[in-house]
C-alpha cells in the first residue's frame, strides 16, 4: 500500500487519465467512419491511432501535437484505404480541448488539491493543454510540463526530469512525488525507471487491449480503476492507520 502522507505533490498524465480521450476521439471521428463504412469498429480505429501517433511522436519529437494529430489522421485514412480529407485532418488536430473529462476527474482533483500540489505531465502542446484545463478541469495546477516545453514525448524522460527540477526548486524531492497515470507505456515504465512511486489508473478495466496507448509490461506500486477509487483509498488512510495502531 502507498503511504499517501509521505507525498507533497501528485503528478498526472492528462489524456487517458484525467481526460477521456478515447471517448473524445470517438465523438469526433465516428461520424466520419460511419459515412464510409459503419461496420468498422471504433476500437480498431483507436488502435490504429495509438500506433501511428507513437510513430510520429518518437521520430519527430519537436512536432507540435496538432501536427502529430493531423499526420496521424492522414495515416489512419491510408491504413483503411479511405480518401484523404484535409478538413477531417484539421478538425481532428483542433479537437483536443473538446475531449471530455472522466466523470470522476473534477471532483477527485478538487479533493486531492487539498493535500497535494497538482502537476500535469502531458504529451500535447501548450495551447491544447491550456484549453483543456480552462474548459474541462476546473482545478488550478501548480505547474504543467508539455511536449512543447521539453521538445520530447513520453516515454522519453525530459518531462520527468523537468518536473523534478521545478519541484525541487519548490522544496519537493523526487521521493515526495506520487505519479498517477493510465498509460504503462508513457508513464508507469519511465516513472519506475526514474525511481518514482507510481499509481496506474486502469481506465480500460473490463475491456480488452490497451486502446489509445501502446501495450507495455510495467509494474506500478498501486493499481486503481478510477480516480474516485484513489480518493477513497486516500480518505480511508486515517481509518486504516487507526486500526493498525490498535
Amino acid at each position: 500500500m502507498v503511504d499517501f502522507d509521505k507525498f507533497k505533490a501528485m503528478t498526472f498524465d492528462c489524456y487517458g487519465t484525467l481526460i477521456d480521450w478515447e471517448t473524445g476521439i470517438t465523438q469526433v471521428v465516428r461520424p466520419w467512419v460511419d459515412a464510409i463504412n459503419p461496420a468498422i469498429p471504433t476500437d480498431l480505429v483507436i488502435t490504429s491511432f495509438a500506433l501511428h501517433q507513437a510513430k510520429h511522436q518518437q521520430t519527430r519529437p519537436t512536432l507540435l501535437y496538432p501536427e502529430v494529430l493531423s499526420r496521424t489522421w492522414k495515416d489512419i485514412e491510408r491504413t483503411f484505404g479511405w480518401s484523404e480529407n484535409p478538413g477531417h485532418a484539421a478538425a481532428f488536430a483542433a479537437s483536443v480541448p473538446d475531449w471530455p473529462p472522466f466523470a470522476d476527474t473534477v471532483e477527485s482533483l478538487k479533493y486531492l488539491s487539498r493535500f497535494y500540489k497538482l502537476v500535469i505531465l502531458s504529451n500535447v502542446d501548450n495551447a491544447s493543454l491550456e484549453g483543456t484545463v480552462r474548459h474541462q478541469l476546473e482545478v488550478p495546477f501548480e505547474m504543467t510540463v508539455t511536449a512543447e516545453d521539453v521538445a520530447s514525448y513520453k516515454p522519453g524522460l525530459p518531462h520527468f526530469t523537468r518536473t523534478f527540477e521545478q519541484l525541487a526548486a519548490k522544496g519537493i524531492a523526487k521521493d515526495e512525488i506520487l505519479h498517477v497515470a493510465q498509460s504503462k507505456h508513457h508513464d508507469i515504465r519511465p516513472g519506475r525507471e526514474l525511481g518514482l512511486t507510481t499509481v496506474w489508473v486502469n481506465r480500460r478495466h473490463g475491456r480488452p487491449g490497451s486502446g489509445a496507448t501502446l501495450a507495455t509490461d510495467a509494474v506500478p506500486h498501486l493499481t486503481v480503476n478510477s480516480l474516485a477509487e484513489l480518493v477513497a483509498l486516500h480518505k480511508g488512510r486515517s481509518f486504516s492507520a487507526s486500526r493498525a495502531g490498535g
